[in-house]
């Protein structure tokens, strides 16, 4: 250490980041570097920082008034950041820290020019950059004005954008600490950035190095465009050269100036392809050092190349682990479930142990590696074909992975191919029986676990889960429930399939669907009807509902006049469905029984917006529609060539469709019924090691995996540091997007619909619920918040099978994520909605209440106004 408060850059490493802030650690990190140039210069530590704001009470007094401002409240961020900014700048430098800085900048030359750059605690890290949203100064010469601008650093950490950004995001401003670096400053002939993974794709693979002449500045400041360089395997496979008009140089007496370029030099590249691939080869030697995909910032000068920033790129998305230097291709399980939130570790665990295949974990989300079955020719078309029936989307991302010459080499086939999974439906009969024999068999199962379970506690709890496990795979795989599950849809697609060929109609089925038997899911929705039918009558219980906000209502609910009945009713409801809840495949979340708030909303729209018996009528409504299209299908069908044969072929998969479709839904709902069976136990658990003083609180279970957690029940021994690191990798992964297709060079794709036969404008997705329909957009990201009248067409992320009570409120329904058979596909239909789905960015291009037109027929949307 040169002085207290004061480190060389030399002595930093990785440890001192709460001293020297993220930029501050990367930068001291660098300069350990073999080969890496990094200019001199010295860091000013957060302890200098904590000094001068300990010393001056009114900040405090600030910091308290911003703990209270609504995030976006700009107006008061705007005002209380600025008086903190105008404190911190006016405050005098105490001497002892003054002369330990100036003596710093004797050694290095007190005469030099320098950078002052801010470098704050929470900045340049892993899982976070909160790059720009603090000052540096290029070019300061003299002690005053760098004593001046280390004072202007500090004041940064203040900034409207810092601090908005903070307060969004739950960060205590308390926690955020400044550190300043001083380096000596370069004067280059070029910098610019370079990306040692391509910050669009993700590719990692691919290097882009952006250039331009003098002073980074101009480029970021968007004064001028770079040169770009692409660079894979040692190669510049592409470049573009930008006319430079201007630049950016450092002045003699201090500051910077905008200035011409010479005209020989605007059309010169800022770099020769030889330079570019030597900074690329550098930016792998820093990437390997810090273990992660970088964003350097770099200078040339007469001696080579300087680095003055290195920092993880946070925007891609992780790569699963797969041990292997193997090219794989990874299909989200997400967007097959609807839930392409993050899971926690604890959710994803138990996933992966009860799931059919192997599923392979990256940014908190879980993915399947279909490289094989892409490999053989013969699994390849029935994949292919499968994904695209599901989701066009996903399909069309494969396809691309697969146009990439030698990336999935094709492997011959070991064995003749097997039948189509579509075959397997024609060996059970069309009986309604076979239906309610599955579902009592699964009702069985589940309440034998519920009996099992009961009385375990300990390692003896987590041997009866692992057995459960496997009870719970046998189940999955069910020969009969399967075929079951492809009767339904294969009955589905050959009813699409004849009936436009011989009708010319499209997606026929959804009607001939509506209101089909056995379709918990649609239930579901139409048993809180049933609910609010108890609730209306009673204006007492009504006021009541109307203001709840405690998840214990329903003991105070029974007291009032009407209460008792309404509080049975809603009780009956979460027995039979209290298990389900937004990203249910994640046992991890709260589930309606744990938060019955969630449909307080719900039941209470219900009772404003429907008549009683709304329920019974709508399920009678849709079976007469669907009754009605059978006969007007089999009559024109009879009138046609060869009528007869094929008017009855078409009833007999009527039949079919009407038998089995419904089941498809009830697989799922037993998953998530053994689910909340194995997180109840398994929360009593977590409330014992709470108890024992092992965990701060039973919630903290949710960040270790199924195994960790077993090994903390026998060992009775938790690594706190670990769950915490877990905590703030979650919080990182909500920013993330991730790709329905990703591969193992970091390439996401999310695919894309290839089509010319919509209106100019309109929004392309997958129809997926026949009809068109014209209303209001309400946009609903979060179901606890959802405002919709009659008439709404909801807009939304997606859907799981806890939407479904919205479906009875509205009449259309776009997503940006779902496929044909995916839940909110199948309801909609269930319940005659017009329905769109996979339309990319459809939040943000649709905004909530402008009139749209919902085109569920042919996929597409046109906005109205």
């Amino acid at each position: 250490m040169i002085e207290p408060y004061v480190l060389d850059l030399r002595e930093i490493d990785a440890a001192h980041v709460p001293v020297v802030g993220g930029k501050g650690a990367h930068l001291g990190g660098l300069s350990r570097i073999e080969g890496i140039r990094v200019p001199a210069g010295f860091c000013v530590t957060t302890d200098a920082f904590r000094r001068i704001t300990a010393d001056t009470p009114s900040i405090d007094d600030r910091l308290d008034q911003l703990s209270r401002v609504d995030p976006d409240d700009r107006e008061a961020i705007r005002a209380l950041s600025a008086q903190i900014r105008r404190i911190i700048e006016e405050i005098v430098i105490p001497d002892d820290l003054a002369v330990a800085i100036t003596r710093a900048l004797t050694r290095l030359g007190e005469h030099a020019a320098y950078a002052v750059r801010s470098s704050a605690t929470a900045e340049d890290l892993p899982t976070a950059s909160f790059a720009g949203q603090q000052d540096s100064y290029l070019n300061v010469v003299g002690q005053t004005a760098i004593l001046q601008h280390v004072g202007r650093c500090w004041a940064s950490l203040f900034t409207e954008r810092a601090v908005t950004y903070r307060q969004r995001n739950g960060i205590d401003h308390r926690t955020v600490h400044m550190a300043v670096l001083v380096q000596q400053m370069v004067l280059p002939r070029a910098s610019g950035i370079l990306f040692t993974a391509d910050p669009v794709t993700g590719n990692r693979t691919v290097a882009t190095v952006e250039a331009g002449l003098g002073l980074g500045e101009a480029l970021v400041s968007g004064l001028v465009d770079p040169d770009v360089f692409t660079v894979r395997d040692g190669e510049v496979v592409s470049r573009v050269i930008a006319a430079k008009q201007r630049a950016v140089h450092a002045l003699p007496t201090g500051g910077t100036q905008e200035a011409a370029v010479n005209p020989q030099q605007q059309q010169q590249p800022a770099l020769a392809d030889a330079q570019a691939l030597h900074l690329v080869r550098l930016g792998r030697r820093i990437e390997a050092h810090f273990g992660r995909p970088q964003d350097i910032e770099w200078c040339l000068d007469d001696e080579g190349f300087q680095i003055v920033q290195s920092r993880p790129i946070t925007t891609l998305f992780p790569i699963p682990e797969n041990g292997d230097q193997e090219n794989h291709v990874y299909v989200s399980v997400g967007h097959q479930q609807m839930m392409t939130d993050p899971m926690k570790p604890l959710g994803l665990s138990m996933w992966q142990l009860t799931a059919m295949v192997p599923m392979h974990e990256a940014g908190g989300r879980l993915f399947v590696d279909v490289t094989s079955r892409l490999a053989s020719p013969a699994s390849r078309v029935g994949l292919l074909d499968l994904m695209g029936k599901g989701d066009p989307l996903v399909r069309d991302a494969l396809e691309t992975v697969l146009s990439r010459d030698g990336f999935v080499p094709t492997c011959p086939d070991p064995h003749p191919a097997a039948p189509p999974a579509r075959g397997a439906s024609a060996l059970i009969e069309t009986d309604p029986a076979i239906v309610t024999g599955l579902i009592e068999r699964s009702q069985a199962s589940v309440a034998a676990l519920r009996d099992g379970i009961r009385t375990k506690t300990g390692p003896a709890l987590f041997d009866f889960l692992l057995e459960a496990f496997e009870e719970h795979k046998r189940a999955l795989g069910d020969p009969l429930s399967l075929q079951a599950i492809m009767a339904g849809m294969d009955a589905t697609w050959w009813l699409n399939d004849r009936l436009q060929e011989w009708l010319g109609e499209k997606n026929a089925a959804d009607t001939l669907t509506l209101s089909a038997p056995d379709n918990i899911t649609s239930q579901m929705g139409l048993a809180l009807l049933d609910v609010a039918d108890v609730v209306r009558p009673h204006p007492e219980v009504v006021g009541f509902l109307e203001g709840v906000e405690d998840d214990c209502f329903l003991e105070e609910l029974a007291k009032l006049a009407g209460g008792a009945e309404a509080r049975d009713a809603i009780e009956g409801y979460l027995d039979r469905y209290g298990m389900r809840c937004v990203g249910e495949i994640d046992i991890t979340r709260p589930r309606w029984r744990e938060r019955p708030t969630t449909l307080v909303p719900v039941i209470l729209d219900h009772v404003r917006t429907f008549e009683p018996g709304a329920a019974q009528r709508r399920f009678e409504e849709g079976r007469q529609k669907a009754r009605q299209k059978e006969q007007d299908v089999l009559s024109r069908l009879r009138a046609l060539p060869d009528g007869e044969r094929k008017a009855e072929e078409t009833r007999r998969m009527i039949d079919r469709v009407r038998t089995f479709i419904g089941y498809r839904e009830y697989p799922k709902y037993a998953i998530i019924s053994r689910y909340f069976v194995y997180k109840q136990a398994l929360m009593a658990e977590a409330e014992r090691l709470v108890r024992a003083g092992l965990l701060p609180e039973k919630e903290d279970i949710f960040y270790v995996t199924f195994q960790e957690l077993h090994h903390v029940v026998r060992s009775h021994q938790v690594d706190v540091r670990l769950i915490q690191q877990r905590k703030d990798a979650f919080r990182w992964y909500h920013t993330l997007n991730p790709p329905r297709v990703l591969t193992s060079d970091g390439e996401a794709l999310s695919g894309a619909h290839r089509r010319d036969d919509v209106p100019a404008g309109a929004l392309i997705g997958l129809p997926v619920s026949t009809g068109t329909v014209e209303g209001r957009a309400r946009v609903v990201l979060d179901m606890a918040e959802a405002d919709l009248e009659p008439g709404d067409i909801l807009v939304t992320t997606l859907t799981d099978p806890s939407w479904s009570p919205l479906f009875v409120a509205i009449t259309g329904l776009v997503t940006e994520v779902g496929g044909l058979m995916t839940h909110g596909a199948v309801i909609a239909r269930e319940y005659g909605l017009p329905a769109v789905v996979g339309v990319e960015q459809a939040t943000r291009r649709i905004r909530d209440g402008q009139e749209i037109r919902v085109h569920g027929t042919d996929g597409y949307i046109e906005i109205l106004s």
